[in-house]
C-alpha cells in the first residue's frame, strides 16, 4: 500500500537526519500519516517534523525541509512533495498508485481488503449474553451486530475466531428465579387457578405465552408441585434459548458456541480457579469470606469471591469462565457488555490479571444504550414491566439488514436513537437504503452495458489512465483506502468505521454516476469506467459483507 511506502521513506529520511545529528530517527511504525481534508492538499500529510522539532531545537518548517531533502521515493511514485502550514509534509502522488489499486481490487475480488497480520492467532468474542428470561430486547440487541462485525473484522485480518453466547442459567441467578416465579404464576393462571404475579417479577405478555405453553404440554402435572422457581424457569429454558438463537440468526448472527454457566459450575470449574488463584497468592480470607486481591491490579477495592455462606459470587463464576476460555487455547478474549455492567468492568479486568494473563489478551468493550424513537418521541422500555420492544419486533418491522446496519452507525461509546419511521423509509434519509441502492445502481450499469452489447468480461485489461475526472479519482482513492479502513477498524474494534466508509463510498459513487456517463461512444473510456464501477462494486460488496448486510442487485 502507498502508506507503507511513504512511512518507510519518512523513517529512512529521519534516520539519515539522525546520522548527521539533526534530529532523532523515527521508526516506521511510529510515523503518523493522515489524509488532508481536500485533494488539492495532497494524498498524505505527515506531522513528523512538528513532533521532532522541539527536541531538535529547530523550527518545524526547517526540520521538514531537512527531512524532505533526504526523502527517497520510488521513481514515478510522487508528483511532488510540499511543506505546508507550520511544518506538514504533504505528498502528492501520481495517479499510478490509484490505477494499481484498481487492478489489485479486480484481481483479488472478495479477498480485497483482507490481510494476514493476525494469522496464527485465535480470538474468542463473547457478545449479547442476555439473561435467558425472555426475548432479546432492542437494548441487548446492539451488542449483537457489534460483536459479530468485530469477529468479521478479526477474521479479515487473519484471526481464527470463535463467536460465543454465555447463557446465565445458574440456579442462583436472581433474574432467572424471578422469571421462574413469573412463569409459575402464568402457568397456574392458564390452568384457571388463582395465582398472583410477583410484583418484582416479569410482567410481559411473553411470560403469559410461556405459561400457556406449559399448560398445553403438561396439563396440571405441576399445578401443586412443591418445586423451586428455577424448576419452572427450566421447563421453558430451552424454548427461551431457541428464541434467542432464532432472533440472532435472523439478524445475521450465528454463534459457534452457546456456553452454559450451569454446566461450567457442574464441572467444578469454580473450585478449580479458586485453587489456582490461591496458589498464586491472589486470594485471602477475611470475615469468613474469600477475597480476591483486585487492588493489586488497579482496582480501588478487593472483591469477595466466596461468601461466608460458601456460595460463590458472580465474580468467581466470571473468573472461572474466562479461565476456561484461555484453557481452550484463545490468544485474545473480547467481551461485549451493555451499559448496565459498567461497575463490573474494572473488577473483571483486575480478576483476569490475577489469573496471570497479560492485560492485552483481554478486552472489554461496553456499548451504550439504544433508545427507540417513534413519531419523534422516545419509547419507554422495561423488560420486567412488560413494556420492552424486542429484537423480534424490530426485525419484523424493518428487516434484519436495516436493524443490523442502524445499530452499527455509531461508536460503541455513543448512544443510539433508533428511529422506526426513518428505518422504514426507502429514501436517502435511510442510510441502509442509500448504501444498498448504490450497489444496485452499479449492477444496473452492467445490465445496461450488456443490453447495449458492450463487452464487460475484460474490463481488468482496460486503460485505467483514461480515468482523470475528479469524481473518478475520488472513487479510485476510496478503493485504494479500503484495506487500510479494514485494518484500522479491526485493530480499533470499531465497526462503525465501516458504516462511515460505506456511506462515503455510496456518496462518491452517486456523484460519479451523475457527472460521468459510463457507457459512451468511446469504447476505451467505457471499458475504463466499467472497470472503475466493477472495482467500486467489489469494495461496496466487501464492506457490506463485513457488516453482515446484504448487497442486493435489485431493489
Amino acid at each position: 500500500m502507498p502508506e507503507r511506502t511513504v512511512r518507510q521513506a519518512i523513517a529512512d529520511a529521519t534516520a539519515a537526519c539522525a546520522a548527521e545529528g539533526i534530529c532523532e530517527a523515527v521508526p516506521v511504525e511510529a510515523v503518523s500519516l493522515e489524509r488532508p481534508p481536500r485533494p488539492e492538499m495532497g494524498d498524505f500529510a505527515a506531522n513528523t517534523a512538528m513532533i521532532l522539532a522541539k527536541a531538535a531545537k529547530m523550527k518545524p518548517r526547517e526540520l521538514a525541509e531537512a527531512i524532505v531533502a533526504r526523502l527517497k521515493l520510488p521513481e514515478g511514485f510522487a508528483e511532488r512533495v510540499e511543506i505546508a502550514g507550520p511544518g506538514f509534509i504533504n505528498f502528492h502522488l501520481s495517479n499510478q498508485w490509484l490505477y494499481d489499486a484498481l487492478a489489485t481490487t479486480l484481481a483479488q475480488g472478495v479477498s480485497y481488503g483482507r490481510s494476514t497480520i493476525g494469522a496464527g492467532k485465535r480470538a474468542n468474542v463473547e457478545f449479547v449474553s442476555a439473561n435467558p428470561v425472555g426475548p432479546i430486547h432492542i437494548g441487548n440487541a446492539r451488542g449483537g451486530p457489534v460483536g459479530d462485525v468485530i469477529a468479521n473484522l478479526l477474521q479479515a485480518i487473519g484471526y481464527e475466531v470463535e463467536r460465543e453466547y454465555y447463557i446465565n442459567d445458574a440456579s442462583d441467578n436472581t433474574q432467572l428465579n424471578k422469571f421462574g416465579a413469573s412463569v409459575r404464576a402464568r402457568y397456574l393462571q392458564a390452568l384457571g387457578r388463582d395465582a398472583e404475579l410477583p410484583e418484582d417479577g416479569y410482567h410481559g405478555d411473553y411470560v403469559a405465552d410461556y405459561g400457556r405453553l406449559l399448560a398445553e404440554r403438561h396439563g396440571d402435572e405441576y399445578a401443586d408441585a412443591d418445586e423451586s422457581d428455577v424448576f419452572f424457569a427450566d421447563l421453558v429454558l430451552d424454548d427461551v434459548v431457541e428464541g434467542m438463537r432464532r432472533d440472532c440468526s435472523d439478524l445475521g448472527i450465528e454463534f459457534d458456541t452457546w456456553f452454559s454457566e450451569r454446566e461450567l459450575r457442574q464441572r467444578g470449574a469454580v473450585q478449580q480457579v479458586l485453587d489456582q488463584l490461591a496458589k498464586r497468592e491472589e486470594t485471602y480470607e477475611r470475615d469468613g469470606a474469600t477475597w480476591l486481591r483486585t487492588t493489586a491490579h488497579g482496582d480501588d477495592q478487593d472483591h469477595v469471591l466466596v461468601r461466608r455462606t460458601g456460595a460463590p459470587t458472580y465474580l468467581a463464576t466470571d473468573v472461572a469462565y474466562h479461565a476456561n476460555k484461555y484453557d481452550r487455547g484463545h490468544d485474545l478474549l473480547i467481551d461485549i457488555w451493555g451499559p448496565d455492567h459498567h461497575g463490573r468492568i474494572v473488577p473483571m479486568r483486575a480478576a483476569v490479571a490475577c489469573l496471570g494473563y497479560e492485560d492485552r489478551d483481554f478486552e472489554l468493550i461496553m456499548h451504550q444504550t439504544v433508545r427507540l424513537v417513534r413519531g419523534g418521541k422516545v419509547v419507554p422500555m422495561s423488560k420486567r414491566g412488560g413494556t420492552m420492544v424486542s429484537l423480534r419486533d424490530i426485525i419484523d418491522a424493518v428487516g434484519g439488514d436495516v436493524a443490523r446496519y442502524l445499530l452499527l452507525t455509531r461508536s460503541t461509546d455513543a448512544h443510539i436513537d433508533f428511529d422506526l419511521e426513518v428505518a422504514k423509509r426507502q429514501s436517502e434519509e435511510n442510510p441502509v437504503y442509500y448504501v444498498q441502492y448504490a450497489h444496485t445502481r452499479m449492477c444496473g450499469i452492467f445490465r445496461t452495458a450488456e443490453q447495449a452489447n458492450v463487452a464487460t468480461d475484460h474490463v481488468a485489461s482496460a486503460d485505467f489512465s483514461l480515468l482523470q475526472h475528479d469524481d473518478e479519482l475520488a472513487l479510485l482513492r476510496a478503493i485504494a483506502d479500503f484495506p487500510g479502513y479494514v485494518q484500522t477498524a479491526a485493530v480499533a474494534r470499531a465497526p462503525h468505521r465501516l458504516t462511515t466508509f460505506a456511506q462515503s463510498l455510496a456518496q462518491q459513487f452517486h456523484q460519479f454516476y451523475t457527472s460521468c456517463r459510463v457507457v459512451t461512444d468511446d469504447d476505451a473510456l467505457t471499458q475504463a469506467r466499467l472497470a472503475l464501477v466493477r472495482g467500486t462494486q467489489i469494495v461496496m460488496r466487501n464492506t457490506l459483507n463485513l457488516l453482515g448486510v446484504s448487497a442486493p442487485e435489485h431493489m
